[in-house]
């Protein structure tokens, strides 16, 4: 395992130098096939790569999907394999996805001590909850049909190797929203002579903020966040147009429609009283990811006898997972397993000095290889 766990370590760091956004996986996905290949692993390009890896003769298949793209940001890590593309990281640990799954076929590869069939889902773009939709509308579905579909994703702050997870709701969903402000420009002496949209915008600001701590129930779990202010003014011209974007979470439906008709009515509302118009408009590209039960009990036995610390009862999370689009149309399980709480391991996904930590690499392999032994027995039936 040693030698082993050193070869995952050198892909891990190579993925990490190389990274690629969503949908330009074009350098990664070689590599992967490569290495698939390499294990006589049958292996198909499309959206993503996906690797087809079959032992005896059962006809259960499941699904084990890690994610491959990185994000728009630039890296101020000091380690010796830092991104070498510009303004591109791997903040999110996908680097790390891919290796553990990797070094799960290179397990199973070795010792075919299951019964059924494998299938290894490289995905791009999880970042903009696009990926998932992708591969699904080219048919990965039906191309190569599951029974269970699984995915991990590491956790910063989270002590190492810690698999948590839930049945039911496991992440949120996200709802892009713009709301464009037409109002009247002017002259920065004379404001009453127009109709000021930087204003206006910032009176809805606050007050969609009241969506959250007054509309909703308590511990509803949702998010509102203005993360764009834009707007047409410059040093003495008040604006006459401002656009607020940002986006929402919600842990159900009814409530991710909810707020939608809330900041409708309040933008509505309040440029009505200030004698404007708006427009808005929404865009929802991650559903709420939502975890069955039967997988979920599977993930969180494997992982116990592991010994490894187990949550079977984590509350959801807050972000958001474009995974969710496999478990709506295959009973699936989303679980998160401790990244470390200390240094570049314990910093926040998406910041530009957080790292995967090494250590988890051995820790996957030998979980998703303990999770496909126990959903595809040699010796009987998978416990449902």
């Amino acid at each position: 395992m040693d030698n082993h766990l050193h070869d995952l370590i050198k892909i891990r760091h190579d993925f990490h130098r190389h990274p690629e956004l969503g949908f330009q996986e074009n350098r990664t996905k070689q590599r992967l096939i490569e290495i698939l290949q390499s294990l006589n692993i049958e292996t198909h390009e499309g959206a993503g790569v996906v690797g087809v890896l079959k032992a005896g003769t059962g006809n259960r298949a499941i699904g084990l999907r890690a994610d491959m793209d990185a994000l728009p940001i630039t890296e101020k890590s000091t380690h010796d394999y830092v991104s070498g593309t510009s303004g591109v990281m791997h903040a999110c640990g996908h680097d790390g996805h891919m290796t553990m799954l990797l070094g799960a076929a290179m397990e199973l590869a070795r010792t075919r001590d299951f019964d059924g069939t494998v299938i290894l889902i490289f995905q791009p773009n999880e970042e903009h909850g696009l990926g998932a939709k992708q591969m699904i509308a080219d048919g990965v579905l039906e191309q190569f049909p599951v029974d269970e579909i699984y995915a991990i994703h590491n956790l910063p702050g989270a002590p190492v190797g810690e698999v948590s997870t839930c049945d039911g709701m496991i992440c949120a969903s996200e709802t892009l929203f713009e709301i464009t402000i037409n109002g009247q420009g002017g002259h920065a002496s004379m404001p009453h002579v127009g109709r000021d949209a930087i204003t206006i915008g910032a009176e809805l600001v606050q007050s969609i903020q009241t969506i959250i701590s007054r509309k909703l129930p308590a511990g509803a779990g949702a998010v509102v966040s203005v993360t764009e202010f834009i707007t047409n003014g410059q040093r003495n011209v008040l604006p006459g147009e401002a656009v607020l974007k940002g986006d929402f979470r919600a842990l159900n439906p009814d409530d991710r429609l909810a707020i939608e008709k809330l900041m409708t009515q309040m933008a509505n509302g309040i440029c009505a009283a200030h004698g404007v118009t708006c427009q808005l408009s929404f865009r929802t590209e991650f559903i709420e990811t939502i975890n069955a039960t039967t997988p979920t009990m599977a993930a969180v036995r494997v992982a116990e006898n592991m010994g490894l610390d187990t949550i079977a009862n984590r509350k959801p999370m807050t972000f958001s997972e474009d995974f969710a689009h496999f478990n709506a149309a295959v009973p699936g399980c989303f679980f998160l397993l401790g990244n470390g709480v200390s240094g570049t391991h314990g910093q926040p996904l998406h910041s530009d000095d957080y790292d995967f930590n090494d250590e988890l690499l051995g820790i996957g392999t030998n979980l998703w290889s303990a999770l496909v032994r126990d959903r595809l027995p040699v010796d009987g039936d998978a416990i449902s």
